[in-house]
C-alpha cells in the first residue's frame, strides 16, 4: 500500500502574536480594550506596564475568550508589570529573569511552547532623571547577559515588549531636538544596534523600511494627532526564525494607551 503523506505539504500554523503596553489594564479596560482584543483575536498577548496583579482584575473576562493568563507584577502596587495570555497553553512559564531589583519591578515573563519561547519584558525608563537613568543602563546591560545565557539553550526566542529605546533616526520623529533625551541617547542606541545584530531580527523593519511609523506619543501638544511619535516597542526575534516570519505591522488605530500594539505574525 502507498504511503498517502509521502511528499504531503506540511500544515502551517500561523501564530498572531500581539505586543502592548496598556500603561494600566484597569483603566484600558474602561476604554472598551476587551472589545479590541476580542475583534483582533491573537493566539498571545504580551502586555507590559499593566500596573495590576491578578487578583485586582475579573479574570473570567480573559478565560471566557479561551486564555491562559500569566502575570509579573511589582511588588510596589500600581506600577510597571508584566502579563501573557495565551490561547495555547504553554509547556514551561518562567517568572523574572533571577535579579531581584529587577523582579521586584515585574519586568519579565516568559513562556515556552515547545522550542519556541515567547517573552513579554518592560525596560526601565529614564526620562525621570539621573538615578533611573543609571538605572536603565545597569538594567540594558544585565539584560543583555541574561539574554546570552538563555540563547544558549533557548534557540527560538521571541522578546515582545516596550524597550524604551528608539533604535534609529527614523524611529523619532525628531532625532535632532531628542539626541540628548532618554530613550534616544547614543549609548542606548549603541546598545540596541549590538543586542539586534548579537542573534536578532527587528521583525518591524524586516518587513517596513519606510519612516513615521511610531509605537508611542506624548499626550501632550497634540502629539498622536500630528503623529510626533517614537517607536519604542519591538517584536526581535532569534535569526533561527527568519524564514518563519509572515508579516508584522504596528497598529495606530488601537487607541487606548498611549502606546499602540505591535502585530506579528509567524509560522510556528
Amino acid at each position: 500500500m502507498p504511503n498517502l503523506t509521502f511528499g504531503k505539504k506540511r500544515e502551517r500554523i500561523i501564530m498572531k502574536i500581539i505586543t502592548y503596553n496598556v500603561n494600566g489594564l484597569r483603566s484600558v479596560l474602561t476604554n472598551g480594550w476587551s472589545e479590541w482584543l476580542q475583534s483582533v483575536n491573537p493566539d498571545v498577548v504580551c502586555l507590559q506596564e499593566t500596573k495590576a496583579s491578578p487578583e485586582q482584575l475579573d479574570l473570567s473576562l480573559f478565560e471566557n475568550m479561551g486564555y491562559h493568563h500569566y502575570w509579573h507584577s511589582a511588588q510596589k502596587k500600581g506600577y510597571s508589570g508584566v502579563s501573557i495570555f495565551t490561547k495555547k497553553k504553554p509547556t514551561h512559564i518562567e517568572t523574572g529573569c533571577g535579579i531581584k531589583d529587577y523582579d521586584n519591578e515585574g519586568r519579565v515573563l516568559r513562556v515556552d511552547f515547545g522550542d519556541v519561547s515567547v517573552m513579554s519584558v518592560y525596560m526601565p525608563s529614564g526620562s525621570s532623571g539621573e538615578e533611573r537613568q543609571a538605572y536603565k543602563m545597569q538594567w540594558i546591560a544585565d539584560f543583555k547577559k541574561y539574554i546570552d545565557e538563555l540563547k544558549k539553550k533557548r534557540k527560538k526566542l521571541i522578546i515582545c515588549g516596550d524597550y524604551n529605546i528608539c533604535h534609529r533616526a527614523i524611529d523619532i520623529h525628531n532625532p535632532v531636538s531628542n539626541a540628548k533625551s532618554s530613550g534616544f541617547l547614543p549609548e542606548e542606541r549603541e546598545w540596541m544596534e549590538q543586542f539586534i545584530n548579537d542573534g536578532f531580527i527587528d521583525t518591524f523593519r524586516h518587513f517596513n523600511k519606510d519612516p513615521h511609523h511610531y509605537t508611542w506619543w506624548t499626550y501632550r501638544f497634540g502629539a498622536r494627532e500630528k503623529n510626533l511619535g517614537w517607536r519604542i516597542d519591538y517584536t526581535l526575534v532569534s535569526q533561527t526564525l527568519e524564514k518563519k516570519l509572515q508579516r508584522c505591522v504596528i497598529l495606530p488605530d488601537a487607541k487606548h494607551s498611549d502606546h499602540c500594539p505591535v502585530l506579528l505574525e509567524i509560522d510556528i
